[in-house]
């Protein structure tokens, strides 16, 4: 039997009301995604027991930590689980080794498996951090080491609460890569809020969307990501995500070649074997719209689409969503070249796309 996350949540405030009813994957990342008061952080910590739903169910892999019907309710300390917050949450008298140690002892883990503990420390990078104290540490080494004391008890589930929202740009994009290396390797469901379109499209398999307190959509990172109607959809930083799969290099141009749904796109060349499956992201504003094809282009990516869906932002900007196979992509052009074209859902027409970018 496939096991899931069952997750169901009433719960009222002065002004917001969460209500919630997901069944989530019991691997993988899923992220909840949505502005700020959405209800993404109130979610994670009813999980976590933080908060006690007057109405609520919680299960895991077939283990129950919440159920208001039967009045059963697990305390946080009992139930299994790592969480990581925005702050690391360090101590600042002991070394990064005594950090780990402390959660050890806490839940009475004291002994570890050590060939574990070093590939753990290996994977997020910080054997060489061990001996330091936390003022010797940059923002993404503490957010490292955090994740790290989380997963050393072996939980059931990770959460991880917007981890990278305190990090400037540049520690972000440190330590994404290590988030990404932990993913491939973990067997344990994450759940990871972010209001960032940015780690949706590197991290996520599963897209929760969150608005208002409620659910507005649930699925697959790409089917999710690239619908229409959701307002970050019309944001500078919409994008579209494909897994695509390296089919063959050009190293005398420094180009490889990349296939999804029998369409083939060249990428900056990159090292991987042919057969490799990678995640792509395609900006909406680097996507044109021609109704034929061009006899000479600069352009290498010039693909047949189909129109599905067009929206106006009202400020002359239009979201142009186009079917590629099986595949959806996000366009931003002016409403005055939708105008020009006599764009309609269901024209036939060749989409130019001008960059891409390897996410993983």
């Amino acid at each position: 039997m496939i096991q899931s996350l069952k997750a169901r949540f009433q719960l009222t405030y002065s002004e917001f009301n969460l209500a919630v009813d997901l069944q989530l994957p019991s691997s993988g990342i899923s992220v909840l995604f949505g502005p700020s008061g959405s209800g993404k952080t109130t979610l994670l910590r009813c999980i976590a027991g933080l908060e006690k739903a007057p109405i609520g169910y919680f299960e895991i892999n077939g283990q129950c930590w919440q159920d208001s019907t039967n009045d059963l309710f697990v305390p946080t300390y009992q139930r299994n689980l790592g969480y990581v917050f925005q702050e690391a949450n360090l101590f600042p008298h002991l070394t990064v080794t005594g950090n780990l140690q402390f959660g050890l002892k806490q839940q009475k883990k004291a002994s570890i498996d050590l060939k574990e503990y070093q590939e753990l420390m290996e994977l997020l990078g910080i054997t060489h951090l061990l001996n330091r104290k936390p003022d010797r540490l940059s923002g993404g080494e503490k957010q490292r080491v955090a994740i790290a004391r989380a997963l050393l008890l072996k939980p059931d589930i990770l959460l991880m609460d917007e981890p990278l929202a305190a990090l400037d740009n540049k520690r972000k994009q440190e330590i994404l890569p290590f988030l990404i290396r932990l993913h491939q390797h973990l067997s344990i469901p994450v759940l990871y809020v972010t209001h960032s379109q940015q780690e949706v499209a590197q991290l996520a398999d599963t897209l929760v969307v969150m608005e208002a307190g409620k659910v507005t959509a649930k699925g697959g990172l790409t089917e999710t990501f690239n619908q229409i109607n959701f307002s970050f959809t019309q944001d500078k930083a919409a994008s579209s995500v494909w897994q695509v799969t390296v089919c063959y290099h050009e190293p005398d141009y420094y180009l490889s070649c990349v296939e999804i749904d029998n369409n083939k796109l060249s990428l900056p060349l990159i090292t991987a074997p042919i057969g490799t499956q990678l995640r792509i992201q395609i900006y909406a504003k680097d996507v044109s719209l021609t109704l034929e094809a061009p006899i000479a282009s600069s352009i290498l990516n010039v693909l047949p689409a189909t129109v599905k869906e067009i929206k106006n932002d009202n400020h002359g900007q239009c979201t142009v969503r186009l079917e590629l196979g099986s595949q959806s992509l996000l366009a931003h052009i002016t409403q005055k070249s939708a105008q020009l074209l006599n764009l309609k859902n269901e024209m036939p027409l060749f989409v130019q796309i001008k960059g891409t970018s390897l996410l993983r």
